[in-house]
């Protein structure tokens, strides 16, 4: 079904963010709260990630005015990994349109693992969603380039303007990925078997796995969150990174998908749009008001933060974040 929303303009505020100072304590609170919370493990499956020092935390609110609260290990960076792919298909749908990428990638969840190739069998081939592997890797291959450097460039450049700084990669981080993926290897072929990459499945995967090494800060994180949440606009630079219907798309896929199989239980418990990754690092994002970015590595099951989850859940209710209030 196509549905014509392109050229409508849409207004939705259920209030705003508290005065400041009341933001800066919520924040403190927030890091006080959850620092003791040692559930969860850090990533094993990729060996530098297993290296990582499972007590750093950090939590990091920007308003859409550019606004920063901060506490914990804030200047710490880390690798973006799974988090990339929500910006990434965000410079997708700026440059091809929201119908293409829609046809070409999907949104809907899959209910299975973040890595499945069951998901891709059982629907014809499609990757269904950019937010699992798969959808991700033909995420990427649908940037046009001439050639894999300079698809890489497109993917450094763009998420650089969405943190208002320029990223660089963690060479060690990239090395590691780089000898531990034939799962997402494996998943480009397949998805090249059915026509659905646009793009040589290992060159895909190669820049992929650069895009997912790009070292960032909870501070980063919330800048990006904050753009999308301004409807595209960088409220550190005031620049421009995409239009508010790209905006728009990647913030309900987010809400749909961003949490992997656990999406529909994040919605419904914390009401934001948000994206994980493996390293540690969750991105929640309030249309209207900012977003929250979180780093602390011990991950649930399913691969997201158990500190930044719990962290973003009490900020949701204390700040006023959530997407579903039906009151300020």
């Amino acid at each position: 079904m196509e549905i014509d929303v392109e050229g409508v303009h849409q207004e939705v505020s259920t209030g705003h963010l508290p005065n400041w100072s009341q933001v800066q304590r919520l924040v403190a609170e927030a890091h006080a709260r959850t620092i003791s919370d040692d559930d969860g493990a850090v990533a094993g499956y990729i060996p530098v990630l297993a290296e990582a020092d499972p007590e750093r935390f950090a939590i990091c609110v920007v308003s859409n005015q550019g606004l920063t609260a901060e506490a914990g290990d804030t200047a710490d960076v880390f690798s973006i990994q799974s988090i990339s792919k929500a910006f990434v298909y965000a410079l997708a749908c700026e440059a091809l349109g929201h119908q293409l990428v829609l046809e070409r990638v999907g949104v809907n969840n899959t209910g299975l693992p973040f890595n499945s190739v069951v998901a891709i069998e059982l629907n014809a081939g499609s990757p269904m969603n950019p937010m699992v592997n798969a959808g991700a890797i033909a995420t990427t291959a649908l940037l046009s380039a001439a050639d894999s450097a300079q698809r890489w460039e497109l993917v450094r450049e763009g998420l650089s303007a969405f943190a208002g700084r320029r990223l660089e990669i963690d060479a060690q981080v990239f090395a590691s990925e780089t000898a531990t993926n034939q799962r997402n290897q494996a998943l480009a072929q397949l998805l090249a078997s059915y026509g659905r990459l646009d793009a040589a499945p290992a060159e895909a995967v190669d820049v992929y796995t650069r895009q997912c090494s790009l070292l960032v800060s909870a501070h980063d994180l919330a800048v990006m969150g904050a753009t999308l949440a301004g409807g595209g606009v960088n409220p550190v630079t005031g620049m421009r990174v995409v239009g508010e219907q790209v905006a728009h798309d990647t913030l309900a896929v987010l809400a749909t998908a961003g949490m992997y199989e656990r999406s529909g239980e994040w919605l419904f418990e914390i009401g934001l749009p948000a994206k994980s990754g493996v390293s540690g690092g969750i991105v929640a994002i309030s249309p209207g008001k900012g977003a929250v970015g979180t780093f602390s590595p011990r991950l649930d099951r399913a691969g997201n933060s158990v500190r930044g989850q719990r962290a973003v859940a009490f900020l949701s209710r204390s700040l006023g974040l959530d997407i579903f209030a039906s009151a300020a």
